[in-house]
């Protein structure tokens, strides 16, 4: 899906993707950690913790679907 094309992508649109994929990885880790690092939050509630790390892996999860969408002038 992202490397159908042959043409090359420009060095521009390379660092975006490479900085999307690390945001992606980076919010889904954060979301990883609240939900099973006890020591992260330790004021909060266990349920709270889990909606929170739920929350930031769906956030996550959105931005990288939004970054692999084509983009009409962009055949």
């Amino acid at each position: 899906m992202l490397f159908n094309n042959n043409k090359q992508k420009s060095p521009a649109r390379r660092f975006l993707l490479i900085l999307g994929v690390a945001g992606f990885v980076c919010v889904t880790a954060l979301g990883l950690m609240v939900i099973f690092w006890d020591q992260m939050l330790p004021n909060i509630s266990k349920n709270q913790r889990l909606v929170f790390g739920l929350i930031l892996i769906a956030y996550g999860i959105l931005r990288f679907s939004r970054l692999l969408k084509k983009k009409p002038d962009e055949i």
